[in-house]
């Protein structure tokens, strides 16, 4: 099937290190985190993994963390993080992290929000939900695929959209508490979904859907509205 990776469960069973070569700023409180990952093993646009970070007296927390990055970089893989309030492992991140730092990283993890680029996809997301919808779009641009795909993402104001330098035509941003003139401010609604739905490409569309708890029932049920079979959406909920 077209842009279908392989990923050894094995691999992913396993913790690697993982030194950070690069950060960006995307908004005034998200930042990409670039990692070396020589052993990795691959992975699908969707997954995520768990990163755990050790301090020096042996104390470790671990988190799950979307991987933002395409399959296609061999050897390195990207994080978003949005910076948590009292997050000790983003707040680490966000104030202490410099390139040379070393964490450990295990996966791939869950198959189910995987899209392996083999069937249209309609992509849903809010806040720091957009992550493993990006995945999905930069494999989209990076095999060149003409399998139809759609992103919807919701975000407080242009400042906080993450990725908004790299979205393109694909992209319908929404925005909840500052817009540009002449855009509407207010939550996603029936009026953003179904012109989606009404696009219907060959087969349908997969929907994959991304944000907090509240958001993620908010969005599904637009979908289900508009008539988006249920046992075709999936969803990934954060929070």
């Amino acid at each position: 099937m077209p842009g279908r990776i392989a990923v050894s469960k094995q691999a992913a069973a396993l913790w690697q290190r993982a030194t950070l070569t690069e950060i960006r700023h995307e908004t005034p409180h998200a930042a990409t985190y670039r990692f070396a990952v020589p052993a990795w093993a691959g992975h699908l646009p969707g997954q995520h993994l768990i990163l755990r970070l050790t301090a020096e007296d042996g104390y470790a927390a671990q988190r799950h963390y979307s991987i933002a990055s395409a399959p296609d970089e061999s050897g390195h893989i990207e994080l978003t993080l949005d910076h948590v309030e009292g997050g000790e492992v983003s707040g680490w991140f966000h104030t202490v992290a410099k390139p040379g730092d070393e964490v450990e990283v295990r996966g791939p993890l869950s198959g189910f929000f995987a899209w392996p680029g083999d069937r249209p996809a309609l992509l849903i997301g809010a806040g720091s939900g957009v992550v493993p919808l990006m995945s999905m779009v930069r494999h989209h641009r990076a095999r060149n695929l003409s399998v139809p795909l759609r992103l919807l993402v919701s975000a407080r104001s242009p400042e906080e959209l993450i990725y908004a330098r790299e979205l393109g035509a694909e992209t319908t941003p929404v925005f909840t508490r500052n817009a540009p003139e002449d855009v509407p401010v207010g939550r996603m609604a029936a009026a953003h979904v179904a012109p989606l739905l009404a696009e219907q490409p060959p087969g349908g569309w997969e929907a994959y859907v991304c944000g907090s708890n509240a958001f993620a029932e908010h969005a599904s049920r637009l979908l289900v509205d508009a008539g988006q079979p249920v046992d075709r959406i999936r969803i990934e909920r954060f929070g």
